[in-house]
């Protein structure tokens, strides 16, 4: 991809040992792994967390907005402070601080120690997930290799919340909420021992190559800002409130004066150079997109079932276990080798059709639905398509990156993830509401309620479809990836695909 630079020279891609490589992949999927599952799992856990700690329902909300804020503001910081202190060092501490903050919200007794728990929960997991993809570029140079390693990190960072469902159901029944965070602590020390001793150490460009305090206050006070007024007053106010109104200029203050530190600043925190990609812009802008449909569309398909056709949370979690199973499949076996032989362009375009289909699909589940007939052939559709392109995009949004920006590529495009989905959610789930509103004086109550999440499935399809769009249009095909030729094992196993 690029040639590695001397910061870099002992870093696990310079190493001759293969399998330590893999190890180390293993190792960071390990804990890309612990933090998505924590989002899915807390979800199917708050009903049981309101009535311990009786939070009222406009409270409730804070023990994941506190996570929400804290992750989504503190990525692209965290990706940036990856290049300048090294990756390894900030992966381990993210590490470090999440588990320590998931004991501290299985202790909790309170609500005010949870929701504090929770922030610091948010803090260590943008530490941790946000130079994962950076390492993993550097780790693989190799195309053939790169593709298929970025598959099976895509496919944890994808698929990992159905299984969080499940799990949270089960943790939440057999045994009790606290202990979907007690979890975290076995496989959050192991993941840390294990990154110390098969992570190879990089040193990093050094905290003189980068420092830009004015820079990292100004983009984290935008994100948290705006990430809050997504998730608070923009959800249960509306969008036109006086205090969502008043909060989005707020955070567009701070962002124009972000841009204009950064086009001034000697050492910016975020180079303006690197948008100069219409490769990593177009994979950032198709990011946002596809999170807004797909995260509230498993947050609104989840009520679906539990409220119109009556799912616990652990048929929820077992009903969303073929998304997980398609998706894995295709990132594990197939992915890779799409990309290889047709590059990126084209397996992102077709994977992003399978996905507004499968949402345009899912506007005809109705009241007395049936799970193999209606839901079954949409959670097939989005396991299909996300599994062929989330790879696809995380590899654009890396391929004209040089070596010492992976960190900070790799957290834009997580931020870029997370604010999506934060926006997503509210927007469908605000819509879906207030249609279900206008409709149910005229309407039985499980109709209005089903109304209510055709509007948002058929909005959720829009948006993706406008993803499409900027794939046809933004987006070159990467030549790197589409100039190596395919084995004939790799033909053999994309004619059975």
């Amino acid at each position: 991809m690029h040639a590695t630079t001397d910061s870099q020279a002992t870093t696990p891609a310079a190493a001759p040992g293969g399998r330590s490589r893999w190890l180390a992949l293993y190792t960071l999927c390990a804990g890309m792994l612990m933090i998505v599952l924590d989002v899915t799992v807390v979800n199917v856990a708050l009903p049981a967390i309101q009535d311990d700690l009786g939070f009222t329902s406009s409270s409730l909300a804070w023990v994941v907005n506190a996570y929400l804020i804290a992750f989504g503001g503190l990525l692209l910081l965290a990706g940036r402070l990856g290049d300048l202190l090294g990756r390894r060092n900030i992966f381990t501490a993210g590490l470090i601080v999440f588990t320590a903050a998931s004991v501290l919200c299985g202790l909790a007794r309170s609500q005010e120690v949870l929701v504090i728990a929770r922030f610091i929960q948010g803090v260590g997991g943008a530490l941790t997930s946000a130079v994962i993809l950076g390492m993993i570029v550097t780790l693989f140079p190799e195309p053939r290799e790169q593709a298929k390693a970025i598959g099976m990190f895509a496919f944890v960072a994808s698929a990992g919340g159905s299984i969080g469902l499940l799990a949270g159901g089960v943790l939440t029944q057999a045994i009790s909420w606290h202990w979907i965070f007690f979890v975290n602590l076995p496989i959050g020390v192991l993941t840390a021992l294990l990154s110390v001793k098969v992570i190879e150490k990089d040193k990093g460009l050094g905290i003189g190559r980068g420092t830009d305090v004015p820079g990292a206050v100004l983009i984290t006070a935008a994100l948290m800002v705006g990430v809050y007024t997504i998730v608070k007053p923009a959800a249960e106010l509306g969008w036109t409130a006086g205090q969502t109104v008043a909060l989005a200029v707020v955070t567009l203050v701070l962002l124009a004066g972000f841009i204009v530190r950064e086009a001034t600043a000697a050492n910016p925190l975020v180079p303006l150079r690197i948008f100069r990609s219409r490769t990593l812009t177009g994979a950032n802008l198709i990011q946002a997109l596809c999170s807004s449909g797909m995260f509230g569309i498993f947050f609104l398909g989840s009520l679906y079932l539990q409220r119109v056709l009556g799912y616990d949370a652990l048929e929820i979690g077992l009903a969303f276990l073929p998304t997980t199973a398609v998706m894995g499949l295709l990132s594990m076996k197939y992915s890779d080798k799409l990309v290889m032989r047709f590059g990126p362009r084209r397996p992102l375009i077709v994977g992003l059709v399978l996905i507004a289909v499968g949402l345009a699909l899912f506007t005809q589940a109705p009241v007395g639905g049936n799970y193999v007939v209606h839901v079954l052939p949409v959670l097939v559709l989005l396991g299909l398509g996300g599994g062929i392109c989330f790879p696809a995009i995380m590899g654009l949004s890396m391929a004209d990156v040089k070596p010492e920006d992976a960190g900070l590529a790799s957290g834009l495009i997580g931020t870029m993830g997370e604010v999506g989905a934060a926006l997503g959610l509210a927007v469908l789930a605000t819509l879906s509401a207030t249609r279900t509103a206008s409709v149910s004086a005229t309407k039985p109550a499980l109709e209005a309620l089903t109304s209510g999440y055709h509007l948002s499935f058929a909005i959720a399809a829009v948006i993706v479809a406008a993803a499409v769009a900027i794939a046809l249009t933004v987006m070159r095909p990467a030549k790197a990836t589409a100039e190596v030729e395919p084995t004939e094992d790799d033909t053999v196993a994309l004619e059975a695909a």
